[in-house]
């Protein structure tokens, strides 16, 4: 049911967006837009959003974590994970997470 949804989300995303096409990221199904990954969906069943270090996630009424899929290494600046249980979330975090890759691609 998850990764069901994440499918429909990216195809739907590659299908509007020029630039958007399918992708990975450490071994796992992702979005990318110019090669770039801006999402993806993790081996923990969760999406994954790179909304940048400065965005606001607290103001966020979602239970949204920084993303860490190491074990003895610091999470990755600037990704956050969002679990299924906010998955009405996940179209709206990759069009935001989208959109600032498209406005900061070089980051």
């Amino acid at each position: 049911m998850e990764f069901e949804l994440f499918e429909k989300i990216r195809d739907a995303f590659c299908a509007k967006h020029t630039h958007v096409s399918v992708g990975t990221m450490m071994s796992s199904p992702a979005i990318h837009y110019k090669g770039k990954v801006f999402a993806f969906f993790s081996r923990r069943s969760t999406m994954v959003f790179k909304l940048g270090k400065t965005y606001p996630v607290d103001a966020l009424e979602i239970e949204i974590e920084v993303f860490n899929p190491f074990k003895n290494k610091a999470p990755l600046s600037g990704w956050y994970e969002v679990g299924f249980n906010d998955h009405a979330e996940w179209d709206g975090l990759t069009s935001k997470a989208l959109e600032l890759m498209a406005l900061n691609p070089k980051k």
